[in-house]
């Protein structure tokens, strides 16, 4: 199968979180953007098999992305052609999950315990559940002055489905099943299909992560979250970047004022039912979807780049400040406050 180029297609792709650029999608607003254009817009997650792998490595010519950095930064790292317009933070339910009588209630009660650890997969990108595990139990023991050195480490197997989502109706991406066996004693997990999971096999919260002050305990896969763009799009048709990102911005708009459809939304997205998504997205998490490329926000994806490069899954370092190219943003901004 030829692969489709910018001549009548974009590509859109983003993981089952909460993405501004995700309700954009849902309300029809790309489509209706690029409709005028003659541009189709096609979903990689809808796409066959050889088209939708691209939303792991960004070889895709027209390929807008808002998920995950882990597989952002180890696409970059591998020399993918993309370019970062966006950086979101949210906080999902982000936790260390145990059974009820294990006495973990506090991040230095992991000292000489067993943690799960999701094997690796078929490539780094798709191995992002093992570094969403090591990051989490990194933070949460790092606010204890403890280190990864301090558990141990049990490799699990990993229940992932296509395009990053837990398969349904199948295993966890991070383990639950081995934490209800017995065989560790604690998980790390993170959004609403996990939350949900481990209520079904009757397990806790022992550390919640969301709760931690200091954002960098908080960084991970999606915190903080990229939008990114194949460079061959923004040097050719820079003006649809910024369009994709003024109906991304007015789609953060209407969130903040549409907290029940966004819900709505996010149950179909992560394939969970409506306890999972509050369980998993509290806090006013609706009105903090508009992306920015704050120094704070980059730092902070700087610092994972680091614990990546760190733990063997980049292949080479990654300048995250040259990676970035704001104009498309600051210029979406400009539109959108002219409009209001």
């Amino acid at each position: 199968m030829s692969t489709p180029t910018l001549e009548n297609r974009i590509w859109y792709t983003r993981c089952p979180v909460p993405t501004a650029s995700g309700l954009a999608h849902h309300l029809g607003w790309l489509a209706e953007e690029f409709a005028a254009d003659g541009l189709d817009v096609g979903v990689l997650q809808d796409a066959p098999p050889d088209i939708a792998a691209r939303h792991f490595d960004h070889r895709l010519v027209g390929l807008f992305r808002e998920g995950g950095n882990v597989p952002a930064l180890v696409a970059k790292s591998e020399g993918a052609p993309t370019r970062l317009i966006g950086l979101t933070w949210i906080d999902e339910s982000q936790a260390i999950v145990v059974r009820p009588d294990s006495g973990i209630t506090a991040p230095g009660h992991l000292a000489g315990r067993r943690v799960a650890l999701p094997a690796f997969a078929a490539d780094r990108a798709r191995s992002f559940p093992r570094a969403m595990a090591l990051h989490g139990f990194a933070g949460a023991l790092g606010t204890a002055g403890l280190t990864t050195a301090d558990v141990t480490f049990v490799e699990v197997a990993t229940g992932q489905g296509d395009v990053g989502r837990g398969a349904p109706g199948g295993g966890s991406l991070f383990g639950i099943e081995a934490l209800a066996a017995g065989d560790v004693d604690a998980v790390y997990v993170k959004g609403a299909q996990a939350a949900e999971q481990a209520a079904a096999h009757g397990l806790v919260v022992g550390v919640d992560l969301d709760s931690f002050a200091d954002r960098r305990h908080r960084v991970n896969n999606g915190t903080p979250r990229p939008i990114t763009v194949h460079e061959q799009i923004l040097a050719e048709r820079p003006d649809l970047v910024v369009r994709f990102l003024v109906r991304t911005l007015r789609a953060a708009d209407w969130a903040a004022d549409n907290l029940d459809r966004v819900r709505e939304i996010l149950a179909r997205e992560t394939r969970s039912g409506p306890a999972g998504v509050a369980a998993a997205y509290r806090d006013g998490f609706h009105r903090a979807l508009h992306p920015d490329l704050s120094e704070e926000r980059l730092d902070l994806l700087a610092h994972q780049k680091d614990f990546l490069l760190s733990q063997g899954f980049l292949a080479r370092d990654v300048d995250v400040r040259a990676w970035a190219a704001p104009e498309p943003l600051a210029e979406a901004r400009a539109l959108v406050a002219g409009a209001r």
